[in-house]
């Protein structure tokens, strides 16, 4: 995976990659997202947290490529070997946060525009959601970074005027699978090198 120089791995240098999923139940919930590195990450859940969005620690700062999906928990080695082809097909990219949106009416949701770097989300979350993965999206894939969800409107509101002039550019250099843990935490299982 690399030591903590390579930018994937430094965002969760520390982390215990394994520490979630160990239910015992014959399912585990997935997640498959880009993560955005240090100090964005944290600055951007330190933000979410200011909103008092309950999930803002229990949750790494992403751009989702597969939502909260369950699956049966042998099958993860052949989804892990899946997105590491998915991954191999990859090349890194530099992503551009900048501003904010919000999903509102239809989904009570403000995040930070991904405003470079999206086509190559995009193309990622395409490779990830085929094969063992595929299934039918809710809806239509706009990757973003959420910074408020299923708060009041006024929470909302607040998050997206305090954002509008947030910007941040940094390379992407894979994506990772996460577990839901018992705790609710979600926690890095694995990460996917592009072009390895």
């Amino acid at each position: 995976m690399g030591g903590v120089s390579d930018p994937l791995a430094a965002t969760f240098a520390g982390a215990n990659p394994f520490a979630a999923g160990t239910r015992g139940a014959d399912t585990v919930t997935i997640g498959v997202a880009v993560p955005v590195p240090e100090p964005y990450g944290t600055e951007l859940q330190k933000w979410r947290e200011s909103f008092h969005d309950p999930m803002a620690l229990a949750i790494p700062t992403h751009v989702t490529l597969l939502p909260p999906s369950e699956v049966e928990r042998e099958d993860l080695p052949g989804i892990e070997d899946h997105l590491a082809k998915a991954a191999s097909s990859g090349r890194p990219f530099s992503m551009l946060l900048k501003g904010t949106g919000t999903f509102r009416p239809i989904s009570p949701v403000t995040f930070v525009r991904v405003a470079q770097g999206a086509e190559e989300c995009a193309a990622t979350e395409a490779l990830v959601r085929s094969g063992i993965l595929a299934g039918e999206a809710r809806f239509p894939y706009h990757p973003h970074v959420t910074v408020a969800h299923e708060l009041p409107e006024e929470s909302l509101s607040r998050a997206q005027e305090a954002l509008a002039g947030y910007e941040a550019r940094f390379p992407i250099t894979g994506f990772a699978l996460y577990l839901h843990g018992d705790d609710g935490v979600w926690r890095v299982r694995r990460l996917f090198p592009y072009g390895r």
